[in-house]
């Protein structure tokens, strides 16, 4: 496993000059154990959603046989869960053709008033997009009339988007397992986000597409097609956040604004506007920790009012750069990791809110071969408890999924 030794830990600490002073704490080593293995390759998907199940004890991952090209409309995922408890032994659950590399296939454990053995992912019935919810202890299954991207707190209804359309204008995002839609619409009034009952599997287009081109439009928009992504709920459910994109066609770059709404689907807020909007996390109700600019600071990470009513606030300052931040459960750290640097090294980090200092966990090798659309990026992801954390690893020139335990770390 090609991840920072104590040795090479240690010589990085030697070199740190002035860390403490920049607001870093020395590298803190926390190994990296594997929970999945060959010869098949495994990852989760995207960081805003947990793989451990209430009992810690069941890990959430999919597994596939390829892992350096985009998958094709016939591309079979296995989903399984890994027993922690018993070795790391896998048990396929499921298998699905609605997926991609940077967010799998929505699947989750599923909330409710039972014990927690149901999960929810995304599938294909009869050639339409749908989402299955599964008791994978007592092999029951029922399917929803569409796919789902977030589902609330408390499991009882979801928002969602057109993965085709993602696929398209995102790749290694959306879906190749059906065609789009209005493909050639540049913001189509039929699509958009909508909110799904998931007991009812009643659904509404809370917002569309044209609705979003047409409000504060500008000179950005000329000639561009429009698509949202990276629909989140806030901790409680009482509101939910997505980002709204826009690119022309030809184009391989993209901007971005920051809306949210309410979780009834009324109160849109455009709450940042200045075409640059990458990975965030809510920190609670109102708040949105953000990795954004604004003219004054540059690219920070930036706490976001989502009422739209305060000025945003600059975090971590010098200490973090873009990476998939997500809240420890009781809000006291930010965990966030890097793209690969010159060295191809992927960097994990925590962040302590109190203090804004950084405390560096461990370094993954990601292989030239892994780029692009099939790029294996960390995406890690917290524990219910908030002393563990794992994350989609490629630097053994396979994807296997990776826990580490930073439970010294959040008690120092």
């Amino acid at each position: 496993m090609d991840t920072l030794s104590r040795r090479e830990f240690a010589a990085a600490a030697a070199g740190l000059v002035g860390a403490a002073a920049r607001g870093q704490e020395p590298p803190t080593p926390v190994p990296a154990r594997a929970v999945t293995r060959g010869p098949h390759h495994h990852f989760f998907g995207y960081y805003d959603k947990t793989p451990w199940d209430a009992t810690s004890r069941y890990l959430l991952v999919n597994r596939v046989g390829f892992a350096d090209r985009q998958p094709v409309a016939a591309d079979v995922l296995i989903l399984g869960v890994v027993d922690l408890q018993d070795d790391d032994a896998f048990a396929e659950i499921g298998r699905t053709t609605a997926w991609s590399w940077q967010q799998g296939t929505m699947l989750q454990w599923l909330r409710g008033p039972t014990s927690e053995t149901r999960v929810i992912f995304n599938s294909l019935t009869d050639g339409r997009p749908t989402a299955t919810i599964l008791d994978w202890r007592r092999a029951q299954s029922r399917v929803l009339p569409m796919p789902v991207y977030a589902v609330h707190p408390a499991g009882t209804e979801a928002v969602t988007l057109d993965f085709a359309r993602l696929h398209r204008l995102r790749p290694g995002y959306g879906y190749a397992s059906y065609p789009e839609r209005f493909a050639d619409d540049p913001a189509p009034e039929q699509l958009g986000v909508w909110r799904m009952d998931l007991g009812t599997g009643r659904n509404d287009l809370v917002v569309n597409l044209k609705q979003l081109a047409a409000n504060r439009p500008d000179a950005r928009f000329a000639g561009a097609h429009h698509w949202v992504n990276h629909l989140q709920y806030s901790p409680k459910g009482t509101r939910f956040a997505f980002l709204h994109r826009w690119k022309k066609p030809d184009d391989r770059t993209w901007q971005t604004r920051l809306y949210a709404m309410n979780a009834d689907g009324t109160g849109l807020t455009l709450v940042h506007d200045l075409g640059y909007f990458s990975h965030y996390d809510w920190r609670d109700e109102t708040t949105v920790l953000g990795w954004t600019r604004t003219p004054e600071r540059g690219n920070h990470f930036y706490l976001l009012d989502a009422a739209g009513g305060k000025p945003p606030e600059v975090v971590f300052p010098d200490v973090a750069q873009d990476g998939h931040c997500s809240y420890s459960p009781d809000r006291a750290w930010v965990l966030n990791d890097t793209y690969p640097d010159r060295e191809r090294k992927q960097h994990l980090m925590l962040l302590k809110v109190a203090t804004g200092r950084r405390y560096s966990l461990n370094a993954f090798h990601s292989p030239p071969r892994f780029t692009g659309p099939f790029r294996c990026d960390l995406h890690p992801r917290w524990d219910r408890t908030g002393t563990k954390v794992c994350v989609d690893g490629c630097h053994d020139a396979q994807r296997q999924v990776y826990v580490l335990d930073v439970g010294e770390v959040v008690r120092s």
